[in-house]
């Protein structure tokens, strides 16, 4: 957060002397659901926080160094109101409200139309209304926009390469390159390289790269993940039955028929990697399958190879490629970013320890 915002994040001095609003991350705001200034309250959805809004004086007699002693204090304290809203409260929650978020930031932003490069021969396929090209953007020859289905915005210096398709809603990040199949539903973040085969329901984070053959279909790739040429997501059983995803550990049945794969930051999936129906990957794991199939949970900072979990190049090795990848594409791991990483290993070492073991057996 402060890396990408400039301002202060976990530092709980800072709210001590101001009036406060705090704000669940995992709320789907919608318009005119929460203002910024009005009464002390409590704005509960079932038994979850969405937000507190509350005076200095408030916060000062509720005072403690944990944030989260903190809220638990001013929940019991202010009046709480009701609320019937939109939480997210599983990974595949952002990939069912991903579609029509995107909808909602496209009318948002009041940007419409063509003002990049879009050349004779590339054409647009419904409301022409529903399209935005960025100024430096740059849109080939032979491409189709489109937009039967929701809006497509194209951010600056975003690149859309010969004989691609885009079906909206769809949402191309700055600098990010894309070929090939783009179905509806999908959001590309900032320098992604994304092509080849066939993306759908995803959402890619930024610095990502999917640029060969294959199938992402109702994914979730966090930043700096690499998907080698040839790795297929499988998004629905062949039984048409719910899919199951790990949660803490736990087969938890998700409720939904189309599930894909949730990948954590700076992993990889070697050449013809095939991931399972709710497959989990975590950070900084190293997957090559060998032909068969993965498991439906990889732990971060772990090694799949050929059916058997290792346990990888360890924390200091993964630290230093991550670093030296970034800095291929201009961009410094932070301290705050590394720090990120060492808390990830620190919690995971259970599963990590456990995962090596059963495949020992």
């Amino acid at each position: 957060f402060e890396k990408h915002y400039g301002l202060p994040a976990n530092k709980v001095e800072q709210i001590k002397n101001d009036d406060m609003l705090f704000v669940n991350g995992r709320w789907l705001i919608q318009k005119d659901e929460l203002e910024l200034e009005g009464e002390e309250e409590v704005g509960l959805y079932e038994d979850t926080i969405l937000y507190i809004r509350v005076k200095k004086e408030t916060v000062q007699a509720c005072w403690s160094e944990d944030l989260e002693d903190i809220l638990t204090k001013l929940s019991k304290r202010l009046t709480n109101k009701k609320i019937e809203s939109t939480l997210i409260k599983y990974p595949w929650d952002l990939i069912n409200h991903n579609a029509s978020q995107m909808k909602k930031d496209f009318a948002f932003s009041g940007k419409v139309g063509v003002e990049g490069d879009f050349p004779s021969g590339s054409f647009i396929v419904g409301d022409q209304n529903k399209v935005f090209i960025a100024p430096s953007a740059e849109i080939e020859p032979l491409v189709v926009l489109n937009t039967k289905s929701g809006p497509i915005f194209i951010d600056e210096e975003a690149k859309v390469l010969a004989l691609t398709r885009i079906e909206g809603p769809c949402y191309i990040g700055r600098d990010s390159q894309v070929k090939g199949n783009i179905r509806e539903g999908t959001h590309i973040g900032p320098s992604c390289r994304v092509g080849g085969g066939e993306v759908e329901e995803t959402i890619i984070h930024g610095f990502t790269n999917k640029y060969h053959e294959g199938f992402i279909g109702h994914s979730y790739l966090g930043e700096w993940v690499n998907i080698g040429g040839l790795t297929t997501t499988s998004d629905l059983k062949n039984d048409y039955s719910g899919v199951q995803v790990y949660i803490d550990g736990m087969l938890q049945d998700s409720g939904q028929t189309k599930v894909g794969s949730f990948v954590g930051d700076h992993s990889k999936m070697g050449i013809g990697t095939f991931l399972n129906t709710g497959s989990m990957v975590g950070v900084g794991s190293n997957v090559v399958t060998g032909g068969g199939i993965a498991p439906k949970y990889i732990p971060s900072f772990c090694w799949y190879l050929s059916q058997k979990f290792y346990k990888g190049s360890g924390l200091k090795r993964t630290i230093d490629m991550a670093r030296e990848v970034m800095k291929r594409r201009g961009v410094e791991l932070s301290p705050e970013g590394e720090k990120v990483l060492e808390e990830v290993f620190k919690i995971t070492e259970r599963q990590r320890k456990e995962s090596i073991a059963k495949s020992r057996r």
